[in-house]
């Protein structure tokens, strides 16, 4: 089955290089038009510059693709609607969105200073709910839209000097729970990958030494770019690291029924019970995922 975007229109956000570059660039690969969104910061985003973009959109247009670059911040509502009309003026029609625009600012969270909590936060979880806000009311006209947010393991799992990046990337699960809900009468799927890969925000990490051909970002876009395709699912998270593939989702066991007049001696004596999620406990039906 091949997988084609002719006549799809896609903004990929933070796409002036790592993992949001080679999302674009496939996507541009396969006859989409791409907005490629880029501020042009620096990895704990001060600065700003559109030749990064202007680089990705030059690659795509050279291999006989359609794109332009734009270097709005994700943190600008008015900057990020002023993208999207720009898009509809130009292309009548935006079919994709992929939030991948971050930055990072580690601290534990005793050294950890606020304003870094509120800067990851805007970039990573407001920037995803305002291009998301402002593509939202087209989609639902046009009856198809796809959104991909970019999660992590970090937000999945907890990470060590990672405590505003793990509760944005975390947020954005809920996120993308509730749009899943909202969105499929309109055929709107929104979904989610948590990539693993060498980038410049992964340089100086523990455990990425000597990552760049292993951890390649471009061994996670084939995840992406099928989150994008119309065989797409709805409300999954895919994670994705040197060519694994594997899902996450959240899910809760059967319990134990403690009725009305439970006490906190109860919940100490069923605590084992309550807390184990082996499979041979079972689940309930509702799992949080479609």
């Amino acid at each position: 089955m091949s997988i084609s975007f002719e006549d799809r229109v896609a903004i990929v956000t933070g796409a002036g290089g790592g993992l949001g570059r080679q999302h674009a660039l496939e996507l541009g690969r396969r006859g989409a038009k791409v907005v490629v969104n880029d501020l042009g910061g620096s990895v704990d985003g001060s600065g700003g510059s559109l030749s990064a973009a202007e680089a990705v959109a030059g690659e795509i247009n050279d291999a006989g693709g359609t794109a332009v670059a734009n270097s709005a911040s994700v943190t600008d509502l008015d900057a990020v609607q002023a993208m999207v009309d720009d898009t509809m003026q130009r292309w009548g029609r935006i079919d994709i969105v992929v939030n991948n625009a971050g930055i990072l600012r580690d601290k534990t969270f005793a050294k950890m200073e606020l304003a870094n909590w509120h800067a990851v936060m805007d970039v990573h979880l407001t920037g995803s709910l305002n291009v998301t806000k402002c593509v939202w009311p087209i989609m639902v006209k046009q009856n198809y839209g796809r959104i991909v947010m970019t999660t992590s393991t970090s937000g999945l799992f907890g990470n060590f000097g990672q405590s505003n990046y793990g509760a944005a990337k975390l947020g954005l699960v809920g996120f993308m729970n509730t749009l899943r809900l909202e969105g499929a009468k309109y055929n709107i799927f929104t979904n989610a990958i948590a990539p693993i890969a060498a980038t410049r925000m992964t340089l100086n990490l523990p455990g990425f030494e000597d990552s760049e051909e292993r951890l390649a970002p471009e061994l996670v876009t084939p995840a992406v770019v099928f989150l994008c395709s119309e065989e797409a699912p709805n409300g999954r998270i895919i994670q994705a690291m040197g060519g694994r593939y594997y899902s996450a989702d959240v899910r809760e066991n059967v319990g134990v029924d403690l009725g009305a007049g439970a006490t906190v001696e109860d919940i100490a004596a069923n605590i084992d019970t309550i807390l184990d999620m082996t499979e041979n406990k079972g689940v309930l039906e509702r799992t949080h995922h479609r």
